[in-house]
């Protein structure tokens, strides 16, 4: 179902041709697709997504059953929407198309730019913030950004969320994160690794899975921080990066089934993490992941 969704999806978007498979879509649809629309309502026109990027498993498996989502973007100082796709012309690989109205391009490092009406005036009462953000009407994002020919966004990474490897490798922390929650026994993931030869990986697991892996294996509870258990997490991990270059490879982890909170400091109110705040919290951790290794700059 999912298979021939997906191509039904590229043919109506005109990026792919007719296939006698897509005679199957009625049948699959009634068998399957219909059975989860009916799950969200029944009568669901479209999905806005933002916030986070969405994964390209994620976002084929829903179009392909007929629930389609329009990946978005923006910031509140935006207004907070600078881009999105329609369902006439959705790259569910992309942030869409700018608004009308606004302008955009690539900055230093890529750095995606936007300028329009929409786009704030400054910050109350912070006229270096202000300084640092608008440049000549120029909103600074702070996100690293790709335009194709058609004129689609696409996010690369945060441009202060670069590790620089000991061997001044540069690595996309947000990526491998996203990458590795791909992974239901993972709920929350901070890679480290700045300054380092090396990446590490702080994980707070999800309580239930956990414990039905633990009985399925017959540990005990303290085996969360054992050596097999590490290796077990270690594996998983790999089997979602497999796109990612070998210096890109989490070589040691840390489970918690502590959550991070809003509450306890180490969440924004839009649930993203704080890195600063949980590398305090959590600093002899990584040092004993870094035991041996101490912190290098590359020139």
């Amino acid at each position: 179902a999912v298979k021939t969704g997906w191509h039904r999806f590229r043919y109506e978007q005109g990026l792919a041709r007719w296939h006698p498979r897509l005679l199957l879509f009625s049948l699959l649809d009634q068998l399957v697709a219909k059975t989860v629309r009916d799950r969200l309502g029944g009568n669901l026109q479209y999905v806005v997504v933002g916030g986070a990027a969405l994964t390209a498993d994620v976002a084929r498996t829903f179009i392909s059953l007929g629930v389609p989502l329009l990946q978005g973007y923006g910031l509140t100082e935006a207004s907070p929407v600078v881009s999105v796709n329609t369902p006439k012309h959705n790259r569910p690989d992309s942030i869409g198309l700018p608004l009308r109205g606004l302008e955009v391009r690539l900055g230093d490092q890529d750095e995606l730019l936007v300028k329009g009406d929409s786009v704030m005036l400054g910050y109350w009462q912070n006229e270096q913030a202000t300084a640092e953000t608008l440049q000549d009407g120029w909103l600074k994002t702070g996100d690293r950004a790709s335009i194709d020919n058609e004129g689609y966004l696409r996010i690369v990474g945060r441009l202060k969320d670069i590790l620089v490897l000991a061997n001044g490798e540069k690595v996309p922390p947000g990526d491998i994160e996203n990458a590795i929650l791909r992974d239901p026994l993972f709920e929350q993931v901070m890679v480290l690794g700045e300054g380092r030869s090396y990446l590490t990986a702080l994980l707070v697991l999800n309580r239930e899975r956990w414990q039905g892996l633990r009985l399925e294996r017959g540990w005990t509870e303290p085996d969360l921080l054992g050596e097999e258990a590490a290796g077990l997490f270690l594996s998983r991990i790999a089997e979602q990066m497999i796109e990612f270059p070998g210096y890109a490879r989490v070589r040691k982890v840390y489970a918690t089934l502590d959550e991070w909170t809003v509450e306890s400091g180490l969440l924004t109110p839009t649930l993203k993490i704080k890195r600063a705040k949980i590398e305090a919290a959590y600093r002899p951790v990584i040092d004993s992941l870094y035991q041996g290794h101490g912190v290098h700059r590359a020139e």
